[in-house]
């Protein structure tokens, strides 16, 4: 029993982290690359549909991407989509080729970046910690109940505070990789 608790922990803890890891990718850093359009939906038809169903998402070089789009009918909803969302970027239409210049960030626009990505971080930090808090009230419950003993409860306790810096670790590496690219010019 507790070590499903133990694999439960590291699972839910590894996929804050990939949560994490995915997150900052949307985040731009003036550099072009395609999963920077992951997250933007285009309706086809009625039903929203990734912009990766419509055309082939490509990087030109480090400052442009390219969408071929598959439909002529579609460039103009995938242009509409694109200036639509979150990210600031404006489509050059030509034919069905759509070019998205990535524009240069200023000084100011990165400092707020850093700070954006210090907080996701911080909250990825907060969830393993509930996880943790989660594991160990298990643990107590089933010393409670006599499932366990107080041996076992403390060094199970142990081995999860050890997942959990583990994991603060490797959340402390990807936001110090992700910061080095907002402040690199």
């Amino acid at each position: 029993m507790i070590n499903e608790i133990k694999k439960d922990s590291t699972m839910r803890m590894q996929k804050t982290i990939k949560s994490l890891k995915s997150d900052f990718l949307k985040i731009r850093t003036g550099r072009a690359h395609t999963s920077l359009l992951d997250h933007i939906t285009v309706d086809y038809y009625g039903s929203l549909v990734p912009l990766s169903q419509v055309g082939n998402v490509n990087a030109e070089d480090s400052r442009t991407l390219s969408i071929n789009i598959w439909e002529k009918d579609m460039v103009s909803v995938v242009e509409k989509a694109i200036m639509n969302s979150d990210l600031g970027l404006n489509p050059a239409t030509a034919g069905t080729v759509l070019r998205i210049p990535m524009p240069p960030l200023t000084a100011q626009r990165r400092e707020e970046l850093v700070k954006v990505v210090k907080a996701e971080a911080e909250q990825s930090k907060v969830a393993i910690r509930n996880i943790r808090r989660d594991a160990n009230s298990h643990l107590k419950e089933m010393l409670k109940d006599k499932d366990v003993s107080e041996d076992e409860e403390r060094d199970a306790e142990v081995e999860i505070q050890k997942i959990t810096n583990d994991n603060i670790q490797q959340i402390d590496a990807i936001l110090q990789i992700k910061q080095q690219e907002l402040i690199q010019i």
